[in-house]
C-alpha cells in the first residue's frame, strides 16, 4: 500500500476516534508491515520507521484539534531533531503498534516519544522535537496550546 493511500486512511479513521486532550496527549497506531516498507534485508527499513512517526503525528493533530486550528491560522508543524533506537526487526507482514506522547515542551518546540511496539515488547524507541511556525517565525507551544483549547470551547457554545 503506497504511503499516500495509509495516509487517507490516516485521515478518515482520526476522524472516528475519540478526542485527545491538548496538553500530554497519548494516541497509538495498530499497522502492519507492508511489503513496500522493506528494506534489501527484508525487514522495515530504518527510514519508514520515521515516515511511521509522521503518521503518528497526524492522527495526534487531528484528535488533539491541532491539525484544524493549524489550519485557520496558517500555522505549520515542523520537525526540528529525531533520534531512533532499534532493538529488534519487523518483518514482513508483522503486526506491531506505536504509541506517541507529547512528554514537554519549553519555550520554544514540543518534546515526543515514539515507541513501536510487537505485543509487549519495545522493538524501537524513537524521540522528537518539534515547533509549530507561522509566517512570523516559531509559535510558542504555550499559544498553540491556548488557541487550541479556546477554538473547542468555542466551538462547544
Amino acid at each position: 500500500m503506497s504511503l499516500i493511500f495509509r495516509m487517507i486512511m490516516l485521515l478518515i479513521a482520526s476522524k472516528f476516534k475519540p478526542q485527545l486532550p491538548i496538553k500530554h496527549p497519548k494516541n497509538s497506531l495498530k499497522l502492519r508491515v507492508l511489503p513496500n516498507d522493506l528494506d534489501i534485508n527484508l525487514h522495515m527499513n530504518n527510514g519508514r520507521y520515521l515516515t511511521i512517526c509522521d503518521l503518528s503525528r497526524v492522527d495526534m493533530f487531528i484528535r488533539t484539534g491541532l491539525a484544524r486550528t493549524m489550519q485557520k491560522e496558517g500555522w505549520m508543524p515542523v520537525i526540528a531533531e529525531h533520534t531512533m533506537k532499534y532493538k529488534r526487526s519487523l518483518k514482513p507482514f508483522q503486526k506491531y503498534e506505536v504509541t506517541m506522547e507529547i512528554i514537554g515542551w519549553d519555550e520554544k518546540f514540543f518534546h515526543m516519544i515514539h515507541t513501536f511496539f510487537v505485543g509487549d515488547k519495545v522493538v524501537a524507541e524513537g524521540t522528537s522535537i518539534g515547533c509549530v511556525i507561522s509566517k512570523a517565525g516559531t509559535v510558542a507551544p504555550e499559544y498553540v496550546m491556548e488557541k487550541v483549547t479556546t477554538r473547542l470551547e468555542a466551538k462547544k457554545i
